[in-house]
């Protein structure tokens, strides 16, 4: 009687062979699904970074324009109140001068639509001559910030002041102001032109910029001078707790910031320009809604689609899953079709670097040829310092994130196709240098090793705060009487000595091993 394949008292026996490789598949499954949502995150993050430049190189030109604008608006106005000034200290501004300098005021108020009107205080600060018809006779401007600031400078060039409200009808003035001195240099007056706040509301509104953006001008203390959209009792107020003030020196010409909450809780990029001409600052920023809003469609769109893929991914699994249970003759292809992948498999996953298996290969074929053509080969072991401590400090998360950039460093620096960067396991890799010298690897281990540095990848559980990393190198002209095995000891030896020598360094081993040969580079 033959002996039967599966324990009669057992029937469901064959399930329990099929199981391991019910779950390769399901995992199989789960990792196609994996990377199906995580080339969507790839993309999207790559889109939404394309949409944010946009915005930046936009939020660019806004400012550009803005702040052309605004310097031509105040250096016109500056140029009226220099020829007046210029005027006024030849022939004074006495009863006899005050209508002809009535009309000359009225006149240049006509030719700039800027302007609100011109104004000139004597040295206590009361109205002598305007641009409109009848002279305010009020109260005097002595109380006014731009007269003080003329009384106590004695510089002759233009000053612009926070906005006020007009004495003369109300209307909300941005003042451009200069002093006026008598022969003697005495203070003698202010001559001030008012540039309409609506000006710059109407030409903020030529722009095309979201509902939730905002327009400013500032002085380059952040004091609000006009806004889009226009709020009286922002007027005046310092700015200097937002964001872009806070992050960007005044002293700077042009910047922007990141994507993140203003202060009404509206996620923003912020754009400025400082004037080159006057202390003054244009700012454009632009919602974080209107910037992603072609994102965020092709963002569902694509979720959709994958999500429909993932579901039918999904859908195909669950019948594969069903005829694996119900064909041994799958199961066995399945795991034929498994070990053919894992044969293939050269490279490993986390670091994009030739693995072990490639590395023993691509080490057999270079032996050989060094061989036949007398060509030296070299090999190059580097190791991560105090990795452990690493992992321990920042967690394996953010080791897997170290290991990947010294994988990037270790491309970086190996330029020729023949160059093979190995992950050799764990921390520790390898770059194998067909036809290189001793010299040459040690060159380019240095490299290696100051690519690390520059990295500036914090590292507190080391003694020098930063990731560093040891290497060793070896090289010769291998012969048939030579074996792999002893030229990776006889390199893992030079690493030892690296690691021995304080870390953070290169060392060599002699062809002939000796230690008293060891060459080191300076830390």
């Amino acid at each position: 009687m033959p002996i039967p394949i599966h324990d009669p008292n057992h029937a469901p026996g064959g399930a329990l062979k099929r199981l391991p490789l019910l779950k390769a598949a399901v995992a199989f499954i789960a990792a196609v699904c994996l990377c199906l949502c995580g080339l969507l995150f790839l993309q999207l993050e790559q889109s939404r970074r394309h949409d944010v430049e946009s915005a930046r190189i936009a939020s660019a030109n806004l400012t550009r324009a803005m702040a052309q604008q605004a310097q031509d608006t105040f250096l016109q106005a500056d140029l009226v109140l220099a020829s007046l000034a210029d005027w006024i200290q030849d022939d004074g501004f006495g009863p006899s001068t005050r209508p002809r300098l009535h009309q000359i005021f009225a006149r240049r108020v006509q030719s700039l639509e800027q302007l609100h009107g011109l104004f000139l205080f004597d040295k206590n600060g009361h109205w002598v001559v305007t641009s409109f018809e009848r002279l305010h006779r009020g109260p005097g401007v002595a109380d006014r910030d731009y007269f003080k600031f003329h009384q106590q400078n004695a510089s002759l060039i233009a000053h612009v002041g926070p906005a006020v409200p007009s004495r003369q009808n109300g209307e909300w003035i941005i003042p451009v102001s200069r002093r006026l001195n008598d022969p003697k240099g005495n203070f003698q007056g202010v001559l001030l032109a008012g540039i309409k706040m609506s000006y710059f509301d109407q030409f903020f509104k030529s722009f095309n910029i979201d509902d939730q953006g905002e327009m400013a001008l500032a002085l380059s203390d952040g004091t609000l001078l006009a806004r889009r959209p226009f709020d009286e009792a922002q007027i005046g107020r310092p700015l200097a707790d937002e964001y872009v003030y806070e992050h960007q020196h005044a002293s700077m010409g042009a910047g922007d910031t990141d994507l993140r909450p203003s202060s009404d809780g509206i996620v923003r990029l912020h754009g400025h320009r400082h004037l080159q001409a006057y202390p003054l600052v244009v700012t454009a920023a632009m919602s974080e809604q209107a910037i992603l809003a072609g994102w965020y469609d092709r963002a569902f769109q694509s979720s959709l689609i994958v999500a429909l893929v993932v579901l039918g991914v999904c859908l195909f699994g669950w019948v594969f899953v069903r005829q694996v249970r119900n064909s041994e003759r799958i199961e066995a292809d399945l795991r034929k079709a498994q070990e053919a992948l894992e044969l293939i498999a050269t490279h490993d996953s986390l670091t994009g670097l030739a693995n072990r298996r490639l590395f023993e290969r691509a080490l057999d074929i270079e032996f050989g040829r060094g061989a036949r053509q007398r060509s030296s080969l070299s090999l190059i072991m580097l190791d991560i310092d105090f990795f452990k401590r690493y992992n321990d400090t920042y967690g394996h998360v953010a080791g897997d994130h170290c290991l990947a950039e010294v994988a990037k460093v270790l491309k970086a620096c190996c330029h020729r196709k023949a160059d093979l960067a190995v992950r050799y396991g764990g921390e520790e890799f390898a770059v194998l240098l067909p036809d290189t010298n001793l010299h040459g690897a040690m060159a380019l281990a240095e490299q290696i090793r100051r690519s690390v540095i520059d990295k500036h990848i914090t590292h507190s559980a080391s003694p020098s705060g930063y990731l560093t990393v040891s290497l060793g190198c070896y090289a010769f002209v291998p012969s048939s009487l030579d074996s792999t095995e002893v030229f990776i000891q006889r390199t893992d030896a030079a690493l030892y000595q690296a690691k021995h020598s304080g870390r953070n360094c290169v060392a060599a081993l002699s062809r002939e091993g000796a230690f008293d040969a060891l060459e080191r580079s300076d830390r």
